[in-house]
């Protein structure tokens, strides 16, 4: 990892953990004012939102960061074309608006997601700026623009809830971010899109991109989906304590994926031809993010039941079998992530595609039978499914630089020998301790000294390696 990639993983990183810090935040405040089922009203909204603004890139902005020779006319026809596309969601949307309430029996449902559903529009706005940014790793931007955007946010969103509000400070928390995040990425980035259009061009970026689409729209039906099915056969409340058990795990994960997903794409694309150089580049991620990730998953798992207690008072006590499920399932995204982006930067987008439909189907088979017999069954099919994942996504790399999941699994082992170490040393204390402050305080020290421990003593690289890049970083 040279120092370039390792500078801008750390901006993206930063931008990443301080956005979900403040989030985390506001999440917790707004948990105490708001009640479990306005937090489920807006999971169900937010879906739809989710769902429309899987169409508004279409696979494009990746495929601009993969093209070896993108120019001013690539992203201009981009740009032109997601602001046509955004603007025809966004009517389907608002026309479709009361039939959505309609099913749900939830008038307030026509408003939100109307209102809402203006992010698809602002959304479209930055897809290019986004795009060009990662393609010329200038990662310090979206630092300041998701920072500012997400504090801004934060305040109305708790201004409004304290109020009395309800589910609108939600929703205006998440237009704010949206848009100021949009306005700062516009003004200090100097690139502008210029008025031309190449349908030419159009179709060649769209051949890569509609099967990025696809993978991506596979992806978040599934992911969606289920949250309207428990939304539909059980109670908002029931979704609610899902998606609160599901985002803890997601804040800690998402911070290291998304530096990870941001960065790979152009990092790896620039060494698409040298299948040593992409093998080495895939090891060493592989290895160096599961180090991380693991102890961080399996700890959150533990120190689950006293922590919501603490944080989110005990009303939300029912999320935290979901937040221990969702932490293994979590801990599985950076091996998928770096095996993705080896097949996108390769130009397999095919393979993507084929991989992304094997695991969708197993995942909507598994889905069905969960829905049947509860929400913890589909949180426990969701799990094993993210584990198969791993297997699937790793398969076309077995030709493309001939590594796989064998080959990954010998790697991480001694991490995930660490981590497993760490949970059992970590769940003693909790037979013995009563008050719930100091036995998270207790399980959280022991688990970073157990780890660093078992670093040492398994003579872990990838502990070395942090220390390595840490000490030059220092210089």
């Amino acid at each position: 990892m040279n120092k370039k990639v390792f500078s801008n993983f750390l901006w993206r990183f930063f931008e990443r953990v301080g956005a979900e810090i403040v989030a985390f935040i506001v999440a917790v405040v707004l948990a105490r004012v708001l009640s479990p089922s306005e937090y489920g009203t807006l999971a169900i909204v937010s879906v739809v939102i989710v769902l429309f603004q899987v169409f508004v890139d279409s696979g494009l902005g990746n495929a601009l960061i993969q093209k070896k020779d993108t120019d001013i006319l690539d992203y201009s026809t981009v740009f032109f074309f997601d602001i046509f596309m955004c603007c025809g969601l966004y009517v389907v949307l608002f026309l479709g608006a009361p039939a959505f309430a309609a099913f749900y029996g939830d008038p307030i449902l026509t408003d939100v997601l109307r209102v809402l559903g203006l992010v698809i529009i602002i959304s479209g706005v930055k897809n290019v700026q986004q795009a060009y940014v990662s393609k010329n790793m200038m990662f310090k931007k979206f630092f300041f623009a998701t920072l500012f955007g997400t504090v801004m946010a934060a305040i109305i969103g708790i201004a409004m809830a304290v109020k009395g509000y309800g589910v609108w400070a939600l929703v205006a928390q998440q237009l704010v971010n949206t848009t100021i995040d949009t306005c700062i990425l516009w003004f200090t980035v100097k690139f502008r899109p210029k008025f031309m259009f190449s349908f030419s061009r159009l179709k060649a970026m769209l051949g890569y991109g509609s099967k990025l689409l696809m993978t991506g729209l596979l992806g978040t039906l599934y992911n969606n989906v289920s949250q309207l099915c428990i939304g539909k056969v059980y109670t908002s409340a029931d979704l609610a304590y899902y998606n609160k058990g599901k985002s803890w795990p997601n804040l800690l994960v998402n911070n290291v994926n998304t530096s990870l997903d941001s960065i790979l794409l152009p990092v790896f694309s620039e060494n698409q031809d040298d299948k040593n150089k992409l093998l080495q580049q895939t090891k060493k991620i592989i290895t160096l993010s599961s180090y991380v990730i693991f102890p961080l998953m399996l700890g959150l798992a533990c120190v689950a039941k006293p922590l919501t207690t603490i944080v989110l008072t005990e009303k939300w006590l029912p999320s935290v079998l979901f937040m221990q499920m969702f932490c293994v399932s979590f801990a599985t995204y950076p091996i998928q992530t770096a095996n993705i982006n080896v097949m996108k930067a390769t130009g397999n987008s095919g393979d993507y595609l084929k991989c992304e439909i094997v695991k969708r189907v197993i995942q909507m088979l598994l889905l069905l039978a969960g829905l049947m017999i509860s929400v913890e069954a589909v949180c426990i099919s969701f799990m094993f499914t993210n584990i198969f994942a791993c297997v699937i996504f790793s398969y076309p790399n077995r030709r493309a630089i001939s590594y796989w999941f064998p080959q990954q699994i010998k790697d991480i082992s001694k991490s995930l020998l660490a981590s497993v170490l760490m949970v059992v040393t970590v769940g003693i204390p909790g037979y013995w301790i009563s008050n719930n402050v100091a036995l998270l305080i207790l399980q959280i020290l022991v688990g970073v000294f157990v780890y660093v421990l078992c670093s040492v003593l398994l003579k872990i690289e990838s502990f070395h390696m942090i220390l390595q890049l840490l000490h030059k970083r220092n210089k």
